[in-house]
């Protein structure tokens, strides 16, 4: 019997498996069905109401405006006007301009699939992410822990090929439940979209860029798959790889960022993961450093920015991926089996 189709099958029967993988896509329904009730669409009811609601605040705006006023005059002829509460010159005291207050604040919240699906696709990729992880880590962890490894290397003792032929059977599922969550992603919004916002202006530049953007998600969700199975690999225990993801992102990430913004570092956030994986997923992110002032022509406050981009994210997570599973496959080859 093939040895990858035995991988694929033990992956595919594990308990665990299943229950993490229903627990993750649950999950993204909670999402997919919480959106839909928080939103709705917009028609000429909604806009009318949307309207009369902006008059009316502007109006209270009004009334406002004047009752400060004839509390100012009348400090001021009862020569209490000297608080600071009051300026100099009550005339200064009058109401916002009418379209000072805009219709689009009292409008409900609308799905817009052009403006708002791709921000969707963090959540999707971090959840199958964090599913995709526990699951690698478990796969191969519970092989070492109840001698399962052991008993596999005496049928096939080729070390390397068993290790890299559970990697291969690991990532085959997780790619294939991560494409078919993928589809009903993109079909659940879309319905969103329909039923309670709108589906215009969407071009084949606009489509083309949602599906790279789903590609590097379905990237992003291997690669965490692949260092949960080569962490619980190297500890040859799935506590290695779950303690080890603690530590990095408890003490390394909380507590590294907690030292950076006390010692006055300039854009701390370009040292902590979190980050890279967002700009990987957005194209870009822009780091904003307020403690610099640069004053524009016009008086403005400018802050200097850094830009990290997904080539320097893909950079990042290529290397570290190679490094935690080449550690994995070395262990593997040196280390005893006992």
């Amino acid at each position: 019997m093939s040895l990858y189709r035995t991988e694929l099958r033990r992956l595919v029967k594990r308990r665990f498996t299943r229950y993490m993988t229903l627990l993750g896509l649950l999950v993204l329904l909670a999402v997919v069905v919480g959106t839909f009730l928080t939103n709705e669409k917009l028609d000429a009811d909604a806009i009318a109401r949307a309207e009369r609601q902006a008059e009316q605040s502007y109006q209270e705006q009004v009334r406002w405006t004047a009752q400060e006023k004839a509390a100012c005059e009348a400090a001021k002829a009862a020569g209490t006007a000297d608080d600071g509460r009051y300026p100099d010159d009550c005339s200064v005291i009058s109401p916002p301009p009418r379209e000072a207050i805009e219709t689009s604040w009292f409008l409900p919240s609308t799905f817009d699939f052009r403006e708002s699906f791709a921000e969707t696709l963090i959540p999707f990729a971090g959840i199958l992410a964090l599913v995709g992880f526990v699951i690698g880590a478990s796969f191969v962890g519970a092989e070492w822990s109840t001698g399962g490894m052991m008993n596999l290397l005496l049928w096939r003792p080729r070390r390397l090929t068993v290790l890299l032929t559970k990697l291969a059977a690991l990532l085959t599922g997780l790619l294939t439940v991560t494409l078919a969550a993928a589809v009903a992603w993109f079909a659940g919004f879309w319905l969103v979209a329909t039923f309670r916002g709108n589906t215009e202006k969407m071009t084949a530049g606009v489509w083309q860029s949602f599906t790279l953007t789903g590609l590097r998600a379905v990237a992003l969700v291997l690669a965490v798959t692949a260092v949960g199975f080569a962490l619980a690999s190297l500890g040859r225990h799935t506590a290695m790889a779950l303690g080890g993801v603690v530590a990095v992102m408890v003490v390394g990430q909380f507590g590294l960022g907690i030292l950076l913004d006390m010692a006055g570092v300039r854009f701390p956030e370009a040292w902590l993961l979190p980050t890279y994986a967002v700009a990987w997923m957005q194209k870009k992110v822009t780091l904003e450093d307020w403690q610099s002032c640069n004053a524009t022509v016009f008086g403005e406050c400018k802050p200097d920015t850094f830009d990290v981009t997904w080539q320097q994210s893909s950079v990042l997570f290529v290397v570290g991926v190679a490094v935690i599973l080449g550690a994995a496959l070395w262990a593997m080859r040196r280390r005893d089996i006992s």
